[in-house]
């Protein structure tokens, strides 16, 4: 006697398109530690341009000082996530290393 397996929905679950969309094949998903490097990567770029406009403001060669007013918020937005996300890590590495084995 065979014996089936449980299934948790009594009802096979499947779906579909209707819109004809053309499937396309998904790029393999980045590593944990090529995404962070990519997004300090990106964090530096922020803050190189927004040095680079200060000082082009320093010279006299920007006319609208706006620029240099959204570049330099832009760098401090992601300096101050990058500052939260690496003291959010070091916060569950102490809670991870407080555990008892």
């Amino acid at each position: 006697m065979e014996i089936a397996p449980l299934e948790m929905t009594p009802v096979k679950m499947s779906a579909r398109s209707h819109f004809e969309e053309q499937t396309t094949v998904e790029e393999p998903a980045q590593s944990f530690g090529e995404m962070l490097k990519d997004a300090l990567k990106k964090t530096n770029e922020l803050q190189l341009e927004s040095d680079r406009l200060n000082m082009a403001l320093a010279a006299g060669r920007v006319e609208d000082i706006s620029q240099v007013v959204v570049a330099s918020q832009k760098a401090d937005i992601a300096i101050q996530l990058t500052l939260q996300l690496r003291n959010r890590a070091v916060s569950a590495y102490q809670e991870i290393m407080r555990m008892q084995v």
